[in-house]
């Protein structure tokens, strides 16, 4: 005898709401996924790119009255730095240990945290999207990516990652709930990151995804493992808690067994 089978219903889609502004000299993303009122969401999204904006002022390399850029002159004492500077000055040094030093952010002989600053303020700004209540949100900061919860549609996030010699293909698509991505690579600036041991452009991998709990820390990792060139890969292999996917200077990908893939 045949039975009959219900269709499932398709997830409700929330409206959430999608903003995308450019700071910190890249286009940066925020998808809201919560049924909140609109102004509860325009008003977080408000804090949200304000700390963004607020971090850039305080952080930029590029700008010569930013707290980071006066207290590498000398202009600014350590004991009259910000809580934010002396939190990032302290977590550079503890990710300067943990990657035995090839996570260096003096390795241009200047101080600049940038490998480690845009994870770790977007990660601040999930962290305060969640204790506000927005529990499901995806934000973006220039492929440097935080995600909670469920998109707009109800299902867990994806997250493109871009094809090192391509920028119009994804080559690699990653899915979850709770995911801190950061990505470093030479493809968008060349040979930008510098091998602190030889100073002097790194070479051997094109492009690091690291995943884990923390973006920040994900964001230095990937660093660093560009850093160390082709001994990265072993490395990043025996990283607790953080999964990974590399592609080579001669186009070989590999990736950890349990990368979220989608």
């Amino acid at each position: 005898m045949a039975t009959s089978r219900t269709a499932a219903a398709p997830p409700t889609v929330r409206p959430g709401l999608r903003r995308v502004e450019q700071v910190m000299g890249t286009p940066i993303s925020l998808d809201l996924a919560d049924d909140l009122p609109r102004a509860t969401l325009d008003d977080l999204a408000d804090e949200v790119f304000g700390w963004l904006r607020e971090v850039d002022a305080r952080f930029s390399t590029y700008r010569a009255d930013s707290e980071v850029s006066r207290f590498d002159r000398g202009e600014v004492l350590l004991s009259e730095a910000s809580p934010d500077l002396r939190l990032v000055l302290e977590r550079c040094a503890d990710l300067w240990g943990a990657t035995d030093g090839w996570f260096d952010a003096y390795a241009t002989g200047a101080f600049d945290p940038s490998g480690y600053v845009k994870g770790w303020a977007a990660q601040v700004a999930s962290d305060r999207l969640l204790a506000a209540g927005a529990a499901n949100h995806c934000l973006n900061a220039g492929g440097d990516v935080r995600v909670r919860g469920l998109s707009p549609a109800g299902r867990p996030w994806r997250i493109g990652i871009q094809h090192p010699w391509d920028r119009t293909v994804t080559f690699l698509v990653l899915t979850g709930t709770d995911l801190a991505v950061a990505t470093s690579g030479v493809y968008e600036r060349g040979h930008h990151v510098l091998d602190p041991r030889r100073g002097e452009p790194a070479r051997g991998l094109r492009s690091v995804t690291v995943v884990g709990p923390d973006l920040g820390v994900a964001d230095a990792y990937a660093t660093a493992a560009v850093a160390m060139g082709s001994a990265g890969v072993g490395w990043l292999g025996r990283l607790a808690g953080h999964e990974h996917a590399v592609v080579t200077d001669t186009g070989r990908c590999l990736r950890s067994p349990r990368l979220p893939t989608a």
